[in-house]
């Protein structure tokens, strides 16, 4: 009998990291969105120097959570401390296993009172609906899930558009839609603005360095909200990015998007497997990258390893808080690296030379599982992963945001391992290949100085 949920595929496959580590899913696809709308390398320089709109309508789960438990429910799968967090404002939610690992993480939205909307990936998502269904919560949950990767030609329908008006002339572009001065809503909270002839939601962010708003309305409104916003933005430098480059901008801002969910062991985590489906994306997702390890626990992150620490407090009850407070706090950091253009150049060249066959670099995008691992080797030892890489064409170079031990310093240089061993794992992402050695330089996050010292909130430069 085929495996029914998540503990009887890790049973079937005998050991977790090998069946990650071969995943069979293919290449990640970003839905619906176009790849480019002019080219990748304009797309990444307007939101540095003109203004960018990123469509997120697709990519994501949207988790609907309402009840007179909302807030007790979220309260305790969450990091994050609930005092003062009223309507109309948002926040990361970060939730941890109960050794305190990192499960995921998202934006958490509190619409009304009991009311929130949960936006983020899978892992996070699952881990709600898991307690909201047997965790005695009084929640009601509707899921809208991201749009399918690939739709086959059949219409594709959410409940919201959700956009970002991000870059230096984000704001003058919202004045112009409004009719009106940008209200005045602080970082992380929420307001409307009028775009369209229509009152339009929206959330004070700033994902590019530079203040901007996501907003969001009924999917059926979306076109003519996006068309007003691209109409008015001709006239300020506004681009729309594509699917090739909208998530490379995290490289410039110090988000690590994919960390491996810290699901797979632990007693107390095994009524979660038996309750993800065998399809999950826990189940099927790949895990790709230069460092191997047979113990998955290996691949856990804890909040403070890729810069949440900030956003632990204990001033609630929640899963993990009793692991989190013996927890090491100072043992790996987040940093970019930089890496060197020369030996980068010459795993470019191996596909014209034929005389080595190292694994091929992707632009501007580079990761080729779910979660990715690269070793990081300071001082000929072991020193953290480099965990998402890409180019950055405003800073001209490849980058990569990593968790590394505590004692390798910023302008160090470091060793990244590029390439999977014996010739590359069985993922349908990985040829046969080489594997090569690239130079790099830690470097702060974020790596840009425009976010590094403009960017709203902080926290990526607190952590």
């Amino acid at each position: 009998m085929s495996p029914r949920n998540l503990e009887e595929v890790l049973k079937a496959a005998g050991n977790t990291v090998d069946l990650l580590r071969n995943s069979q899913i293919g290449a990640y696809v970003y839905p619906v969105v176009a790849p480019e709308f002019s080219n990748w390398r304009s797309e990444q320089e307007a939101w540095r120097k003109s203004a960018v709109l990123f469509d997120q309508s697709h990519h994501m789960v949207d988790l609907f959570i309402e009840g007179p438990d909302a807030t007790k429910l979220l309260s305790y799968l969450a990091i994050n401390s609930f005092e003062g967090f009223t309507p109309e404002k948002a926040k990361q939610f970060v939730p941890v296993s109960y050794d305190g690992h990192v499960i995921g993480d998202g934006i958490l939205f509190h619409l009304s009172p009991n009311k929130y909307v949960f936006v983020g990936r899978a892992p996070s998502a699952n881990w709600i609906m898991f307690h909201a269904e047997t965790g005695g919560f009084d929640v009601q949950i509707i899921k809208d899930d991201r749009s399918p990767s690939r739709p086959m030609g059949k219409p594709v329908v959410r409940q919201y558009y959700r956009y970002q008006i991000q870059g230096p002339n984000a704001k003058a572009i919202i004045e112009e839609l409004n009719g009106g001065p940008m209200p005045d809503i602080k970082f992380f909270n929420m307001g409307y603005i009028n775009i369209a002839g229509r009152q339009v939601r929206a959330l004070r962010h700033g994902m590019a360095g530079a203040p901007g708003l996501e907003i969001w309305g009924p999917y059926g409104e979306g076109d003519e909200v996006k068309n007003a916003i691209v109409e008015v933005g001709k006239n300020h430098g506004l681009h729309q990015v594509g699917s090739r480059a909208y998530a490379t901008n995290t490289l410039e801002s110090g988000w690590i998007p994919s960390p491996l969910p810290a699901v797979y062991t632990g007693e107390k985590m095994k009524a979660f497997r038996e309750w993800l489906p065998a399809a999950s994306y826990e189940a099927t997702g790949a895990l790709g990258g230069s460092y191997v390890s047979q113990n998955i626990e290996d691949y856990y992150v804890s909040p403070y390893d890729i810069g949440y620490g900030p956003f632990v407090k204990f001033d609630h009850d929640f899963i993990g808080r009793e692991a989190l407070e013996k927890m090491d706090k100072t043992k790996r950091r987040k940093v970019t690296l930089a890496w060197n253009g020369e030996d980068v150049a010459k795993v470019f060249a191996s596909m014209f030379t034929g005389e080595n066959r190292y694994k091929y670099i992707d632009l501007p995008l580079s990761n080729y599982a779910n979660s990715n691992y690269d070793k990081v080797v300071a001082d000929g030892h072991d020193a953290g992963f480099s965990m998402f890489t890409g180019y950055s064409y405003n800073e001209r170079s490849m980058l990569s945001l990593a968790t590394v031990d505590a004692d390798v310093k910023i302008g160090n240089e470091v060793k990244i391992v590029w390439g999977e061993p014996d010739g590359g794992s069985r993922k349908t992402t990985v040829e046969r290949h080489e594997q090569i050695e690239i130079r790099a330089i830690v470097s702060p996050v974020p790596y840009s100085k425009t976010a590094r010292e403009a960017y709203e909130g902080g926290w990526r430069v607190k952590g």
